[in-house]
């Protein structure tokens, strides 16, 4: 394995790892949390948290991650047949499938249509109790579960590489 690739490999883990806390946080107690406010008071916090999230920081993180895995899979995949190249690729993939595919496709169309709702309304009330709040924690649970398995895999694949040339 090339110095880059397991510097690149590195960096990844721990930035796999960090994305999927963030969304475990919310999956386990945030939502639940904005949930219990009655409604307006969690809409009204998510959608400021939708807003918010566009920070630099987790940003490009967040979206960095997608071409960091297009190369570590596309590497892995095409370098070697080896099983820990391919748990390196099946990191990138899980990650770009489960996390960014997943948050294109379902999380961010439910924001949207989120940040467009006038509180008042009980349409938006209906659309977040019913709607948004078990739809949006689940693709999020999703996401979570992707990233930590990225994670894993992507750990699990650099160890028998190591170990691979170690032997």
């Amino acid at each position: 394995m090339p110095i880059w690739l397991f510097l690149l490999t590195q960096f990844s883990i721990l930035a796999y790892a960090l994305l999927g806390g963030v969304f475990l946080a919310f999956s386990d107690f945030i939502m639940r949390a904005l949930a219990n406010t009655g409604g307006i008071g969690g809409i009204e916090a998510m959608q400021s948290i939708n807003r918010a999230v566009f920070r630099w920081m987790f940003m490009a993180l967040f979206l960095g991650m997608v071409p960091v895995s297009l190369i570590i899979s596309g590497y892995s995949a095409l370098n070697s047949s080896s099983p820990a190249m391919l748990l390196m690729s099946l990191a990138g993939l899980i990650y770009l499938i489960g996390c960014f595919g997943v948050t294109i496709v379902f999380n961010v169309p439910m924001n949207e249509a989120l940040a467009g709702m006038d509180l008042s309304a009980d349409s938006t009330h209906h659309y977040w109790t019913i709607t948004y709040l078990p739809r949006w924690t689940f693709w999020n649970t999703v996401r979570t579960a992707a990233c930590l398995a990225a994670a894993a895999l992507l750990l699990g694949g650099v160890v028998l590489e190591m170990q691979n040339r170690a032997g």
